[in-house]
């Protein structure tokens, strides 16, 4: 659900980063800024500062763990049942 008002702070970092592999029209949209980009790159950029994050763009906020988990298609390993271990 998108934020009816602009998100700040790790609030906004928080949800761009949820978002960024949709693209940056999408985690504007999803944080509030509708279709100011500008304005949503800029708060962002400050808030990452802010943090002390190092990102130049969107999908820099794209860990190595996110990409894992989309990777992580592998096999559960499990017991038949509750008795079988």
């Amino acid at each position: 659900m998108a934020s009816p008002t602009p998100l700040h702070g790790t609030e906004l970092v928080d949800c761009a980063r949820a978002n960024a592999k949709q693209g940056i029209e999408t985690a504007a949209y999803q944080c509030g800024y509708g279709q100011d980009l500008n304005k949503f790159a800029r708060e962002l950029r400050q808030a990452c500062e802010e943090m002390n994050l190092q990102v130049k763009e969107l999908s820099g906020l794209i860990t190595d763990q996110d990409m894992i988990l989309q990777l992580g298609t592998g096999e559960i390993v499990a017991p038949d049942t509750e008795s079988e271990l």
